[in-house]
C-alpha cells in the first residue's frame, strides 16, 4: 500500500512538470497494469471501499486507484499513462458533464473508451439514489454531521429544493466531508445495490 501511495505522489509530481523516471520505476516494479483516473478523492475513496467490501486487493491486482485533482487534468494523467506514456491500460468514472472532455482526451492518448463509465451528476449523486434519500440521510443524521445537516435544511436557498438535491449539495459544503461520505455510502449499500457506473467499473479492472 505504501508503494502504491509513493506510485501516485510520482505520479503527481510528473503531472506538476517534474520527472517521469520515478513513475517509471515504481510502475515495472510493482507490475502495475491498469490506472483507474477518478476526479477527486472522493471518488477513489468510494472505489477503495466498494473493492475492500468485494474482497479485492487492486494494488496486489496491478490496478493503481488515482485522484487527478479535478476533471480538467484527464488530458495530462491520459498521456502520462497511458499509451503515449508508461503505457498502461487506463479505466475511471466521469460525470456526464464532463465526458466531452474525457471523450478528447482519451482520443488524443490513443485510449479505448470502453473502461469508463459516466455518473450522471456526480459519484455522490449515484450513491445517494441507489441507497434512497430516507436511508442516505439516516446515515447524515446518524453522524458527527447531524447539527450541520439541520442547519443547512433551514437555509432559503434549500427551501423547495428534492431531498435528493438536498443531500448532494450537503455534502459538497465542507472539506473532506464528500470523502468521508464517499466510504460511509458504499459501506451502507447492499449486496446488489452499487450504482451502475461504480460496479461496472470494478467489474471491468
Amino acid at each position: 500500500m505504501a508503494e502504491m501511495r509513493a506510485f501516485r505522489d510520482a505520479v503527481g509530481g510528473w503531472a506538476a512538470g517534474g520527472s517521469g523516471g520515478p513513475a517509471s520505476e515504481l510502475a515495472a516494479r510493482l507490475g502495475i497494469r491498469t490506472a483507474v483516473l477518478l476526479e477527486g478523492l472522493s471518488d477513489l475513496a468510494a472505489v477503495e471501499a466498494l473493492a475492500a467490501r468485494r474482497g479485492r486487493d487492486l494494488a496486489a491486482e496491478g490496478v493503481c486507484v488515482m485522484s487527478m485533482g479535478g476533471a480538467m487534468n484527464v488530458g495530462r494523467y491520459a498521456a502520462l499513462l497511458g499509451p503515449p506514456g508508461l503505457g498502461l491500460r487506463l479505466a475511471g468514472l466521469c460525470d456526464e458533464g464532463e465526458r466531452r472532455f474525457y471523450d478528447r482526451a482519451l482520443e488524443r492518448a490513443r485510449a479505448p473508451r470502453r473502461g469508463f463509465f459516466v455518473c450522471v451528476a456526480d459519484l455522490e449523486d449515484e450513491l445517494i439514489r441507489a441507497l434512497g434519500t430516507a436511508r442516505a440521510e439516516e446515515i447524515v443524521r446518524a453522524g458527527e454531521d447531524f447539527r450541520a445537516w439541520q442547519t443547512f435544511l433551514r437555509q432559503p436557498a434549500q427551501h423547495g429544493r428534492s431531498r435528493q438535491r438536498q443531500l448532494r449539495r450537503f455534502l459538497g459544503t465542507k472539506k473532506g466531508r464528500k470523502i468521508r461520505y464517499g466510504r460511509l455510502l458504499v459501506d451502507a449499500l447492499g449486496p446488489e445495490q452499487a450504482p451502475a457506473p461504480l460496479d461496472d467499473l470494478l467489474a471491468s479492472l
